[in-house]
């Protein structure tokens, strides 16, 4: 309310009081209203980080086991899809000297990992996680890329040999003498992108040629233990150009192990989880839902 004197306005004192009141109390309300909005939000927001962290802890551990002529990094486009969805996993260095002592070291890692565990063997690495269990009650499942699930007694090369396919042998380099004992074995670099990795491009094959791991010769003549495929879980996938271990010995040894799920990938080499990570990831996160 306005006061008019000779043309000029002045504020009418009451009037003002009252005007200041209310806006003093419409200014209060206002920032309850917006104090307890963001409040609110902050509680939900706080909610789903927990919950997100929460679902993360539960989580199991994804342990990955390269095999023969390859090495940690080829589980690369695996583990950015499975650590995008929070699994916390791990990618042992496998020593590729012998099944048993192989087993030993990847069994001694696992017992440093609290939680479930899925193991996940590609190759040789297979024959590894068959036998790394060791009555680890931590490991829920088994998954074999493109890997061997032996039997107590059997050998890699009996089996890649039990049934036509593999061409592996005519590629080896010529073996390298180890100072104490045994040979290395090592694939052509030539003959590496045609024999091992057929689906993956040119230079990417390269470099894994140029990166492989050797195995010791005596490694893939060492017989297996007792299986831990007879009562853990197990998971399949491999590739059906698979020119290293033939693709009928991949699939008698899924049938045999009583995979709850084997996935064929047409046109994959041995390298299923490099050309098809996206489908191994998929696998992979089966088993670690599984019930």
């Amino acid at each position: 309310m306005l006061v008019e004197t000779e043309g000029k306005h002045y504020p009418n004192s009451n009037g003002d009081r009252t005007m200041n009141m209310l806006n003093f109390r419409n200014s209060i309300r206002l920032l309850l209203i917006v104090t307890l909005f963001l409040g609110t939000l902050t509680i939900t927001s706080l909610g789903a980080i927990m919950s997100t962290a929460n679902a993360q802890v539960n989580k199991p551990t994804i342990v990955f086991v390269h095999g023969a002529f390859a090495e940690s990094s080829s589980w690369n486009g695996v583990l950015t899809r499975l650590i995008a969805k929070g699994y916390p996993t791990v990618a042992v260095a496998n020593p590729l000297r012998g099944v048993k002592s192989d087993a030993d070291y990847v069994a001694s890692a696992l017992k440093d990992i609290n939680g479930p565990i899925v193991l996940v063997g590609h190759s040789y690495g297979g024959s590894v996680i068959t036998n790394a269990v060791n009555g680890n009650r931590n490991v829920k499942a088994l998954v074999y890329v493109a890997g061997f699930a032996p039997e107590a007694g059997e050998t890699a090369i009996e089996l890649s040999g039990r049934y036509p396919g593999s061409t592996l042998g005519p590629t080896l380099a010529p073996p390298v003498e180890l100072p104490k004992d045994g040979k290395d074995l090592y694939i052509q670099q030539d003959k590496f992108h045609a024999q091992f990795a057929a689906d993956v491009p040119a230079n990417d094959a390269q470099l894994m040629a140029s990166t492989q791991r050797p195995i010791k010769e005596a490694a893939l003549n060492e017989a297996s233990g007792a299986p831990a495929w007879k009562s853990t879980p197990s998971w399949f996938i491999y590739g059906d150009r698979d020119l290293n271990i033939p693709p009928a010995a991949l699939s008698f040894m899924a049938k045999r192990a009583n995979s709850k799920e084997t996935v064929v990938v047409n046109g994959a080499s041995h390298v299923v989880m490099v050309s098809h990570s996206d489908a191994v990831a998929k696998l992979i996160e089966k088993a670690a839902t599984a019930q």
